[in-house]
């Protein structure tokens, strides 16, 4: 609970660092991690390309929580071509799993992204499952629609049919009557 208060503490502007933390070697700092989002987020597509792939190479050569949060946030963030939000939520899943090897900027950073990114599949999710509902039920009424039009042309059909008939039968009457006519 002791992230919780320091969040909180960081949103109201009060300083965080209590100095009862455990310093982790090697471990970079939140401003490292937010400046790479902010690029991420501010630059052009090649840009963007190469801080992907610069996290992935750095995650693949030297394996460990900070680097694996770092590819995590960078496929975790929407808006370029390596956003990938099923594999971030595995990877921030692995990476607070190794909590004890995080700094608490990091434990939260990995915190505030699964829960972004597991949200932002519900919501996909949810559209996804809505729009195929509103396809089927289009579908649906297209049918209902195209048996109604066939069950109106075959009635059609089967009025000019009838109407053929009548006018057969109207000509032989015409006819039958003239001859009646012509023979008195």
């Amino acid at each position: 609970c002791g992230t919780t208060s320091k969040v909180g503490d960081w949103f109201r502007g009060k300083p965080t660092d209590t100095g009862d933390e455990a310093a982790i070697i090697g471990a970079p700092s939140a401003d490292s991690y937010l400046s790479d989002l902010y690029e991420l987020n501010a630059s052009d597509e090649r840009k963007q390309a190469n801080i992907t792939s610069d996290a992935e190479s750095a995650a693949r050569l030297t394996p460990g929580p900070s680097t694996k949060l770092k590819l995590a946030l960078v496929l975790a963030t929407p808006g370029h071509a390596g956003y990938d939000p099923a594999r971030a939520a595995g990877l921030l899943r692995e990476v607070l799993d190794q909590q004890p090897l995080l700094t608490s900027a990091e434990t939260s950073l990995a915190t505030i992204y699964l829960n972004s990114v597991v949200r932002l599949s519900e919501a996909a999710s949810e559209a996804s499952r809505l729009r195929s509902a509103s396809e089927r039920a289009a579908a649906s009424e297209t049918r209902a629609a195209n048996t109604r039009i066939s069950n109106l042309e075959a009635e059609n059909r089967q009025l000019r049919d009838a109407l053929a008939e009548a006018e057969q039968k109207l000509d032989a009457i015409t006819s039958i009557e003239r001859s009646i006519r012509d023979g008195e």
